[in-house]
């Protein structure tokens, strides 16, 4: 056999292995039989569950899965999602049958929701599918018998129109999805007690915890190695939610992130940005039992490897500034040694959610101001105004230094770049001037 001929033969081994792969890996990817369960052949448009049960059921799953906080209230969408890819805008999914999700049958259903394939192609990971796979059959049945009796809008949505070439591309999905979409089903461990199971089921499923927990990559796939460890999500930044003690939930008892949870505070810490409209649509409704089942998971887990933050030093001269710009513009709220009011606005002393490495939540609610979630267990919802146009970088940067280095606290220093930054991305209001400067 002569070189060449070994060459072509090598090659075509080769590309044998590699094509036989990639097939084992799309198979894989967008293998459907797990929808065989769905047989109900009508359309949703013609469809209404008569199974009352089913149809409180699937409320429940559907508060789990926090569908109303994108797609709204009426289910109609038009949610602006913005990403690092361009902007998406939530789907209708009521059951009309021209503009919402009518035409689908029980199987179509299951495939969008759990594999990422809807009625204009495959979706975006915006839509957690990548979590959502994890739900159970049950839970989808109820689920569906629970959309059946959604009242139809008619409303049309281009869900796509301002993502960035080549991503407004749906079909560039099946290489993301073949990268980073493990299509599997959520399997219990039997060595686990129910309530670790459970809580599992809940933050990997429905719950979909890592979906803004977790650190993504540069194409947008979660870095699994650094599960829940906390990452940025647009202009703001999902913290970390190991046992971690310093960065994380180490501190905290199950019923202390259960109570959070559920009410929006654990009497220190106060939910705000996209963690408060988790509470207000979706986790105010879980039963106090999977709340808790989600605190026994998560105190299970290995401790990021995050540290204490090390102090800045500040100078005496500009620490009394600091002092007192603090005492004038935020301690009617938050108290003049950072106690805040409990269950409404967030406490700085001891906190460690505000000594963290990243303090673009804090740059965020300075910048644009910030609102807790209206909960029925505390119905006052307080709001914090923008102090974008009364303070410059400089001056948010130093007051922000001095919330986050006094009564205990201790964290890296906050530039005046890093505000400047942020109010860039925000496009937040400059400080206004007067004629004096």
């Amino acid at each position: 056999m002569t070189t060449l001929n070994k060459i072509v033969k090598s090659l075509g081994v080769a590309a044998v292995v590699i094509g036989a792969g990639a097939g084992w890996l799309a198979w894989k990817t967008f293998d459907t039989s797990r929808s065989n369960v769905a047989d109900n052949q009508v359309r949703l448009a013609d469809f209404r569950s008569a199974d009352a049960s089913a149809i409180k059921r699937g409320e429940y799953v559907m508060r789990l899965s926090d569908c109303a906080a994108c797609h709204k209230g009426n289910f109609a969408g038009g949610y602006t999602i913005d990403t690092p890819f361009g902007s998406l805008v939530t789907s209708n999914i009521t059951p009309d049958a021209e503009t919402g999700i009518g035409k689908m049958t029980e199987r179509d259903f299951f495939n969008a929701v759990r594999q990422g394939m809807g009625s204009h192609g495959l979706l975006y990971p915006a839509m957690p599918y990548t979590a959502y796979t994890k739900l159970g059959d049950q839970d989808m049945h109820d689920l569906w018998a629970y959309i059946s009796t959604i009242a139809p809008v008619k409303k049309k949505i281009d869900e796509n129109a301002g993502m960035h070439f080549p991503y407004n591309i749906r079909l560039a999905m099946a290489g993301w999805d073949m990268l980073f979409f493990d299509n599997s089903p959520f399997t219990a461990q039997p060595a686990q007690s129910p309530d670790w199971n459970r809580g599992k089921y809940l933050t990997d499923g429905p719950a979909h915890c890592g979906t803004c927990h977790t650190p993504r990559n540069l194409l947008g796939g979660e870095q699994t190695g650094n599960y829940l460890q906390g990452g940025r999500l647009g202009a703001w930044y999902a913290p970390d939610i190991t046992p971690n003690p310093h960065t994380g939930i180490g501190h905290w008892s199950v019923q202390q992130m259960a109570t959070y949870l559920k009410t929006g505070s654990d009497g220190n810490a106060v939910a705000a940005g996209p963690m408060a409209e988790a509470v207000e649509h979706s986790f105010q409704y879980y039963r106090m039992d999977d709340l808790q089942a989600i605190g026994v998971y998560l105190k299970s887990l290995a401790a990021s490897p995050g540290k204490a933050p090390l102090p800045m030093q500040i100078d005496a001269q500009k620490a009394q500034a600091s002092a007192l710009a603090y005492e004038v513009n935020c301690s009617a709220c938050h108290g003049l040694q950072g106690e805040g009011i409990k269950g409404m606005v967030t406490a700085f002393a001891g906190n460690t959610r505000i000594t963290a490495d990243d303090p673009t939540n804090l740059i965020h609610a300075m910048l644009k101001g910030a609102r807790a979630p209206h909960t029925e267990t505390l119905q006052t919802a307080a709001g914090m105004p923008s102090f974008a146009w009364k303070m410059d970088d400089r001056q948010i940067a130093d007051i922000l230094n001095h919330v986050r280095n006094s009564w205990g606290n201790g964290a890296a220093e906050v530039t005046a770049k890093d505000v400047a930054t942020q109010r860039s991305e925000l496009n937040a209001h400059e400080k206004l001037k007067t004629p004096q400067g």
